[in-house]
């Protein structure tokens, strides 16, 4: 199949007359129901078509995030998914190939990376994608198509945590848990960045890495109970739940008097927030907001090399399957991308 460049409709509602006919079938990868990861199939779908301000893109490649693997197998999103087969991802970076208008801020060719508003429409493991252009920003300069994949709804999450939510500062105590995930390192970055007093889980063979990304303490989860070598902390910034020893509820007993508590995974607890209130402190969930605006200030962090992007494993975009294998072992340092096209 051969792409020829699409021109931007002269209006919002234009008929679109003068635009080549979009390039139809596209490789995309699916599933027919939720399932294990073999349930994930290589087929030919039609080319989505953008409609008013969304852009339509061409995915060089694609992040893995757990969320994927969620809802993949029933949980996640998967409730909001109003038919199969249905496209999975949320993650992109590639070419804007389809614009709104002549003069938009994201003209054809342009190089971007962003969320697509999966499940509402289809996912980024496909070679096209249609994404609002409010949750779509330059690629970085600095990143090829692979890294910057791996950041956009990690790195929009770490920022959600650590600067609107826990108001990272000098001095101020945050320990997080997970430090060496997608969402983890780059949290571990922020809250450094922003003068935090890092601590950091993770196992033993990432300690070393963690301290590089900025924490100031480092606790092999494997090995030791972190509740028994902390004193109080402010923030408490929970990628695992109690999905996993206890975690979240061992997290209560380290943080200060109305301390805050800020826990991630879906359904990874149930109770904490009755549980935070009796221990007296604070408690919220956190769910990703997919604003271009502070993705393009994360892209001048990145290019100013004061935040970096950890690509643990790169899989075709065939071996989808392989690459949520590899999510689900609960083991990958960073992230985890599709390689969609070429550049």
């Amino acid at each position: 199949m051969r792409f020829r460049p699409l021109r931007a409709a002269s209006a919002p509602d234009a008929a679109r007359t003068d635009l080549p006919e979009l390039p139809t079938p596209m490789r995309a990868v699916v599933f027919d129901s939720p399932g294990a990861s073999d349930v994930l199939r290589e087929t030919d779908l039609v080319t989505p078509a953008p409609v008013l301000s969304e852009v339509l893109v061409r995915v060089i490649a694609a992040g893995v995030n757990p969320i994927d693997a969620k809802t993949r197998a029933g949980r996640g999103v998967s409730g909001a998914i109003d038919r199969f087969p249905s496209t999975l991802g949320f993650d992109f970076s590639g070419i804007v190939v389809e614009s709104p208008y002549e003069s938009h801020p994201f003209p054809v060719g342009t190089e971007v990376f962003g969320m697509a508003a999966f499940p509402r429409t289809g996912g980024t493991y496909a070679e096209y994608v249609v994404a609002p252009t409010l949750s779509v920003a330059r690629k970085p300069p600095s990143l090829s198509h692979v890294e910057a994949a791996g950041v956009p709804l990690a790195a929009l999450t770490a920022w959600g945590l650590v600067v609107e939510t826990a108001h990272a500062h000098e001095g101020q105590r945050i320990l997080i848990h997970a430090g060496a995930g997608g969402v983890g390192h780059f949290a571990v970055q922020l809250a450094a960045y922003f003068g935090a007093h890092v601590t950091a889980t993770g196992s033993g063979a990432n300690l070393g890495w963690l301290r590089e990304l900025g924490a100031s303490v480092v606790v092999d989860y494997t090995t030791t109970r972190f509740e028994d070598v902390l004193g109080e902390v402010d923030v408490v910034i929970d990628l695992v739940g109690n999905v996993h020893d206890d975690t979240g509820t061992r997290s209560l007993r380290v943080l200060r008097p109305g301390g805050l508590y800020v826990l991630v995974p879906t359904g990874s607890w149930p109770g904490y927030e009755d549980a935070a209130a009796a221990a007296g402190v604070r408690a919220t969930s956190y769910k990703v907001i997919p604003d271009g605006g502070v993705l393009a200030t994360i892209a001048r962090l990145l290019d100013s090399g004061a935040v970096h992007v950890f690509v643990d494993r790169v899989f075709p975009l065939a071996e989808a399957a392989d690459a949520h294998r590899a999510l689900e072992t609960g083991h990958t340092r960073g992230k985890v991308v599709l390689s969609v096209a070429e550049a």
